[in-house]
């Protein structure tokens, strides 16, 4: 198992948008990965975007991005990246 720690950093935080594009990217990995809200306690399967909705995650929550499989790493490294630059967002 591999995982790192981020922060939520785009202004709108984990809306709907986000959301998506997370689960798209988390879907391109064969490990299993889940999204870790530590401000809530939660942890969800990545690869759903109803269960990531449920975290009401908003800017400045930390967050921690693990995965276990063949591909793990590069998986959590993605995913972190993607919230690391705000989804895209300006």
């Amino acid at each position: 198992m591999y995982s790192k720690e981020t922060t939520i950093r785009n202004e709108s935080g984990f809306h709907i948008r986000p959301a998506q594009l997370f689960v798209e990217q988390a879907g391109r990995y064969q490990s299993k990965i889940t999204l870790l809200s530590k401000a809530a306690n939660a942890e969800v399967d990545a690869k759903s975007i109803l269960g990531l909705m449920t975290l009401g995650l908003s800017q400045g929550n930390p967050v921690v991005v693990a995965a276990e499989g063949p591909d793990e790493r590069e998986a959590v490294e993605s995913l972190v990246a993607l919230i690391d630059g705000g989804f895209g967002e300006a």
